[in-house]
């Protein structure tokens, strides 16, 4: 089964112009055409953290739901991360995962049923120090490892790394693939 899979980081949906425009990121994730899409960056920072592009505009105007965390009551996911599916898979659960950090980081795990086959997915934003971002690894491999139901997963985000042998990344492929990005 082929699953198609996207990572964005939308920076609160704020683009190069300086303006939150909702509409113009859910274009872009509407021509992306996946399965599965790892957002950062989707709440807002202050106040509430509410999402920058509200549920119900994803719900009326994509093919797209965001998989419930259940943390607050405006927000789309957790520490700025989120995942969408597809409407026609079947979300079984979601939560967050906590990852030590400097600054607000964080992940979430979501388990699916896409066209009737279970699959795991964490999408996270991982720490600009490289330090943390071995440590975020590492614990998140660790929590998937420590799950008592194993699925087949899939792991995306913006891990703020550009090292082909980073210390993060070789945690990684202790138990994953690393998987070829593009068309």
């Amino acid at each position: 089964m082929t699953i198609r899979v996207a990572s964005y980081n939308m920076r609160k949906a704020i683009g190069l112009d300086r303006l939150r425009k909702p509409d113009r990121v859910l274009s872009v994730l509407n021509e992306l055409d996946a399965d599965i899409i790892a957002l950062q960056e989707a709440d807002r920072r202050l106040g509430e953290r509410a999402s920058a592009i509200p549920r119900d505009m994803i719900e009326a105007e994509s093919p797209y739901r965001a998989v419930p965390i259940e943390n607050r009551p405006n927000s789309i996911g957790w520490h700025g991360n989120a995942i969408l599916v597809r409407k026609d898979h079947e979300i079984i659960h979601g939560e967050p995962l906590f990852l030590p950090m400097l600054e607000p980081r964080g992940a979430v795990l979501a388990d699916l049923r896409v066209r009737g086959e279970p699959v795991r997915v964490v999408g996270m934003h991982l720490d600009l120090s490289g330090l943390y971002r071995a440590r975020q690894a590492k614990m998140l491999v660790d929590h998937l490892g420590e799950r008592t139901t194993q699925l087949p997963s899939i792991l995306m985000g913006d891990l703020n790394d550009w090292m082909v042998n980073s210390r993060a990344l070789k945690e990684f492929q202790r138990h994953h693939q690393c998987a070829a990005c593009g068309p």
